[in-house]
């Protein structure tokens, strides 16, 4: 019997085939977000066999909750970070938010909807500040966002001589509290919000300009592009989504604590958005790697709490995490470089 000879075709087809499954390899090695989903499934599935209330209902719709807070964060950081920038502020911000919130709504008596606006409208015009400090003053972002989360944490507890805002409208914890079936509504709303930052950074012309902005400000600015405008309008977003998180947490507590400003949220956005791909030169990184890592550190966060892990050493983690990612960042730069997006 003889041998079956390959004709040309077969033979091409046969060479092509580990070299398109090579091709598709390299591919997922590149992309950020590739890495950071199957770490979120491997971690996921590394804690259910580990703790087997970690997969129930009600701590899922606990992580759900949790994510909502600095997810959320994560995703307006990440605008700020996209155009080069950082935004130290938004947990000092956030915790002022819920402040303002109860100081408008339990001492000067307005409805719950009404402080809400408000509130959202005041971190709207920090954000403005931010950004006009930085661009007609040159003010290095690290510097004016590190002033401002001074700021308020000195205000939170000023405003409230540091005793809890009681007697909140119902409103709030309508917002931290209700379900649209088994899902938490701040879940939702996170979900609302990655939708929402999608679109806008890659379905709108707007979004590219601020990822230009970020590949090369001097390049967008020659090109016509408004990069003082793009620049503001992330830190406007950054500081607006800081105000809804405040919002959330007091609903969720039930009262408005001036401890929360100081809780370490911004460096939990920051690792969240670095860990989904976002580099921190600017110009690269997506909103579904941001939600991926959001959603692994929580994984990760309440995986360690399932475990009886010390909450110490669940900080120590999570600095571990942002190091692995930051290192993961870099050596995919060198090796593979190019455009992320």
């Amino acid at each position: 019997m003889s041998a079956p000879t390959l004709t040309p075709a077969d033979a091409a087809d046969t060479a092509a085939a580990p070299s398109a499954a090579a091709s598709l390899l390299r591919k997922l090695v590149a992309t950020p977000e590739a890495g950071v989903v199957l770490a979120c499934v491997v971690a996921f599935i590394a804690f259910s066999s580990s703790a087997h209330t970690y997969y129930s209902t009600a701590n899922l719709q606990v992580m759900g909750r949790d994510l909502a807070q600095f997810g959320i964060l994560a995703v307006g950081e990440s605008f700020v970070i996209l155009t080069g920038g950082i935004d130290l502020s938004v947990g000092g911000l956030a915790g002022l938010a819920g402040i303002l919130a109860g100081w408008f709504n339990v001492t000067h008596g307005m409805p719950g909807p009404v402080a809400i606006a408000a509130t959202l409208l005041v971190c709207a015009g920090v954000g403005y500040w931010h950004g006009t400090m930085v661009n007609k003053l040159n003010v290095p972002p690290f510097v004016i966002t590190l002033v401002t989360f001074t700021v308020c944490k000195g205000l939170a507890l000023s405003i409230t001589s540091g005793t809890p805002i009681t007697g909140l409208s119902n409103i709030f914890g309508d917002l931290s509290l209700y379900y649209a079936g088994p899902v938490p509504i701040p879940a939702l709303i996170f979900v609302g919000v990655c939708v929402a930052a999608w679109f806008l950074l890659e379905r709108t012309y707007v979004g590219r300009q601020i990822y230009a902005v970020g590949g090369n400000a001097e390049a967008a600015r020659l090109a016509g592009i408004p990069t003082r405008r793009r620049v503001t309008s992330t830190y406007v977003i950054s500081s607006t989504l800081a105000g809804l998180v405040g919002i959330l947490i007091i609903g969720r507590l039930g009262v408005a604590d001036p401890s929360v400003a100081g809780s370490g949220y911004e460096l939990t956005a920051i690792a969240a958005a670095v860990v989904g791909g976002v580099s921190l030169f600017g110009g690269e990184g997506r909103i579904v790697g941001i939600a991926a890592g959001a959603i692994l550190l929580e994984f990760i966060s309440n995986g360690l709490l399932a475990l009886n892990v010390n909450e110490y050493y669940q900080t120590v983690a999570q600095g571990v995490v942002l190091g692995v990612a930051i290192l993961a960042d870099r050596i995919r730069a060198q090796y593979f470089g190019g455009n992320r997006r």
